[in-house]
């Protein structure tokens, strides 16, 4: 053989080490789990096999025996009556909307773990429709109210009454221009002020929606740095668009994303080494639960859920991660669309101790209305090259700045610096930090399974022990009077004006839930049970499904 025979591979492989080191410190970066594999994940769940328990063994797929089945279905089937009695006009009407409304459809499948969902979405109906709320609950149409624990999605962080008051006097505000797009209310100049005192940026844009905003950041820093490349962290909920969520539920592959695991030297290396990074998305939230995703019932297949928040640990990250992104040119950006304006009057900025490059806000900062806004540097806000007019970042929206949006968030924003709300933020750690505590007290006090963990007033609960119907609390929470969203009790959301009777309150219905829950066997729990000895269960169920086999 001649010599160049082995020159020319011995050469591609010099060539081609770079490429590899980096690939292999890029997969050290990812989180092991398939939320950190956007690709795997997303060919796992196209192999997934749907399938349903029967009802001859809905209620002892765990093995219960016969008197314990039957005190299940017992309790099940009395609140399916009596939610059928209760909630007669609202159960009503929300069928009638399931036919026409996507939405509804979606949610009602995925309130528990897929297995289940046709059996209890067939006997046990959840309304979707409440015609009034007031203080800390909603009332649904047949007249029973609920304290509510779904905050609007985040929306909700002073209370109803605090945004109905918002939104009429933006009503007010923008009703002599009503629907007159284009040119701007007088008092969306005085709403840029206060952003940039608040967020501590320098321009500011409005658009229609959190995600829109995001999109909207995104796009900047890949304009000015002429990079496509952005990175996302393990778990983080950043919008439905696809670059942000390149795993399920997005129908494009993973281009150009790279999902690293949050909290880690690893991704901080990744950063420090390539050259393709436009922007880092932090969402705060991920404090409560690093490189997990937003928790729900419906994925309660054994029983687990953890979350746990470290303000210490998390400040420090940020601030290494600051660090990394001024060394490399990497535009930092925050997206504050859910918390902004909860942890502190500026913010997770505030808060941490961290000031990014782009921050994105929505939900509350309209006092009610839909809006999103994007807060950052001059230099990266400019959508133009002045020597190159035909070099543009656009991004326009007919309904941004709408005169009734503009006119409650003026409303929202002067009342943010009231002494009223100003002393709900004070002491707010040591606040949620007591009722956490008292809330587990009270349920170990009481033998239930259950834990709060917390990132001040946004909560999910964990179960101290493995089980197959964990899911079933949500619809005994509800029967007792507390209203939760369709992610059930993978995410409770309360507002800073909680008082302190209101919040005795929900403990003593959550404590009467979980009785209930005790006394109809559902957290009954076979001798040797562990999570791994469920997750193997349903695994022999995935594939005899795979393979057509009836799951009995």
């Amino acid at each position: 053989m001649s010599y160049l025979s082995y020159a020319v591979p011995l050469g591609s492989l010099v060539l081609a080490l770079p490429y590899l080191r980096q690939r292999l410190q890029l997969s050290r970066a990812k989180h092991r789990s398939l939320a950190g594999h956007s690709r795997m994940a997303k060919r796992l769940a196209t192999w997934l096999p749907g399938y349903a328990y029967s009802e001859a063994r809905f209620f002892d797929i765990d093995g219960a025996p016969s008197d314990v089945a039957a005190r299940r279905r017992h309790g099940f089937e009395m609140l399916a009556s009596g939610f059928a009695r209760r909630y007669a006009k609202s159960l009503a009407l929300s069928a009638q909307a399931r036919e026409g409304l996507a939405d509804l459809q979606f949610t009602g499948s995925y309130r528990v773990p897929f297995q289940f969902s046709p059996y209890v979405r067939e006997h046990l109906k959840v309304g979707a429709f409440v015609q009034s709320a007031e203080g800390s609950s909603v009332t649904d149409l047949d007249g029973n109210r609920f304290l509510d624990l779904t905050g609007s999605y985040g929306v909700n962080v002073f209370g109803v009454d605090f945004y109905k008051a918002c939104m009429a006097e933006g009503a007010e505000t923008g009703a002599a221009l009503g629907p007159v797009l284009g040119a701007y209310h007088p008092c969306v100049a005085d709403n840029i002020a206060r952003l940039q005192a608040i967020s501590g940026q320098q321009q500011v844009s409005f658009h229609m929606s959190g995600t829109e905003a995001v999109m909207q950041a995104v796009r900047l820093a890949r304009y000015h740095t002429r990079r496509k490349n952005l990175v996302r962290f393990c778990g983080a909920y950043h919008g439905w668009w696809e670059d942000v969520q390149p795993g399920p539920g997005n129908p494009m592959p993973p281009r150009e994303t790279y999902t690293l695991k949050d909290m880690d030297d690893k991704s901080l290396q990744v950063l420090r080494t390539r050259r393709d990074i436009a922007c880092v998305l932090v969402n705060p939230l991920q404090a409560l639960h690093p490189n997990r995703n937003a928790p729900g019932d419906s994925t309660l297949v054994d029983g687990s859920r953890s979350a746990g928040y470290d303000r210490a640990a998390y400040t420090a990250w940020l601030t290494r991660l600051r660090e990394v992104c001024t060394e490399r040119g990497i535009v930092l950006i925050f997206d504050e669309v859910f918390l902004g304006f909860r942890l502190a009057p500026g913010g997770a900025q505030e808060y941490f101790g961290v000031r990014a490059d782009l921050v994105t806000y929505g939900k509350s900062v309209a006092g009610g209305y839909p809006v999103g806004v994007v807060c950052g540097r001059a230099d990266l806000m400019q959508r133009f090259r002045p020597e190159r007019p035909a070099d543009l970042c656009f991004a326009r929206g007919t309904f941004n700045a709408h005169p009734y949006v503009m006119g409650g968030m003026n409303a929202f924003l002067r009342r943010l610096d009231t002494p009223e709300v100003q002393a709900l933020y004070a002491d707010q750690d040591a606040r949620w930090d007591a009722r956490a505590r008292r809330f587990n007290d009270t349920m170990a006090e009481h033998g239930l399974p259950l834990r709060a963990d917390h990132l001040q007033s946004v909560w999910t609960l964990s179960y101290t022990q493995p089980g197959r119907y964990h899911w079933m609390l949500q619809y005994l929470l509800r029967w007792h009077g507390l209203a939760l969203s369709w992610v059930g009790t993978g995410r409770l959301i309360l507002g800073l004006n909680l008082q302190d009777d209101d919040f005795e309150e929900v403990l003593r219905r959550f404590v009467a839930a979980g009785k209930d829950m005790q006394a109809q066997g559902w957290w009954w729990l076979a001798p040797g049970t562990t999570h791994k000895t469920i997750r193997r269960q349903v695994l022999r169920e995935m594939l005899s499904a795979k393979m057509g086999k009836r799951i009995e």
